[in-house]
């Protein structure tokens, strides 16, 4: 029997739906499901589409398509359809990123006409826990960053993404976009630091996605002079107690395999590897 299947781009009625597959995997697709929880599927205020694979009728696979191209719950012939949309609309992110089988698959497809990679990062561990270390004492320094603090936030926050990605932020439009949401973090309550005596970040990560499910610690960054001297693994837990008291009951995160201090210092703090991101940096 042949299943008859399609792709299009989902719509604001299609809410419930595309909630439901996004809830299969709340860890994995914590970043997707915190925009749609905020922002519904309307294009304009998600900050790309969203879309659906169906097979006979039902929706069973999700690929935003915006600053990053990332398959929700991609399972082989989605990829193949969303591959195939991509591929005639052109390239307009700057990644690729998502669960490693279905990104890995997707870029096969699209690294003809979308090739070269600036940078492809096939393994990135996916790291998970729902509770705090019993052996490390949270850094009782690292605090909310408050909304006045923007400006001494910023320069810690370009630094890190700089080193993470390979280029600057500010960037293209001037950093615009990047100092906005890091603005909206902040205002959000979502991001942590601690400073020195003469106000310098020493360690600083956020909670970049959350949802009721799960939320995401990104931009983990400790200051150069500052690393080795064991700061990383008690400020994780300081930042991991804001997220299990107010966020969420699980707390993820994903880094790169090279990582090796970052992956340590997490591992110390409890974080177990469930799976593996990967990533194609344009």
């Amino acid at each position: 029997m042949l299943t008859q299947t399609t792709t299009r781009v989902l719509e604001p009625s299609d809410l419930d739906a595309a909630l439901a597959v996004l809830g299969r995997e709340p860890v994995v697709n914590a970043f997707v499901a915190s925009r749609v929880h905020v922002a519904g599927l309307d294009p304009w205020r998600l900050g790309g589409e969203m879309w659906g694979w169906y097979e006979d009728g039902m929706l069973q696979s999700l690929c935003y398509a915006g600053a990053n191209l990332v398959p929700i719950c991609a399972t082989s012939r989605a990829v193949r359809g969303f591959a195939d949309r991509a591929r005639r609309g052109g390239r307009r992110c700057s990644s690729i990123v998502g669960p490693a089988e279905s990104t890995a698959q997707l870029w096969r497809l699209l690294e003809p006409s979308w090739g070269p990679a600036r940078e492809v990062r096939a393994h990135q561990p996916l790291m998970v826990t729902d509770r705090l270390p019993a052996d490390i004492t949270p850094d009782p320094f690292v605090r909310r960053i408050r909304k006045d603090e923007v400006e001494t936030i910023m320069p810690a926050c370009v630094a890190m993404f700089t080193e993470e990605v390979g280029i600057s932020p500010m960037a293209g439009d001037g950093g615009l976009l990047y100092q906005a949401r890091v603005a909206e973090l902040v205002g959000s309550g979502r991001s942590f630091a601690r400073l020195d005596q003469d106000g310098k970040v020493v360690f600083k990560a956020e909670i970049g996605a959350a949802t009721a499910q799960a939320c995401q610690i990104q931009g983990v960054w400790v200051a150069p002079e500052y690393r080795g001297r064991g700061v990383a693994a008690p400020g994780m837990a300081a930042v991991l107690r804001y997220a299990l008291a107010d966020v969420a009951p699980v707390v993820s995160l994903y880094v790169n395999d090279f990582n090796t201090a970052a992956r340590a210092a997490y591992r110390r703090v409890g974080f177990q590897e469930v799976g593996a991101f990967m990533s194609v940096l344009f």
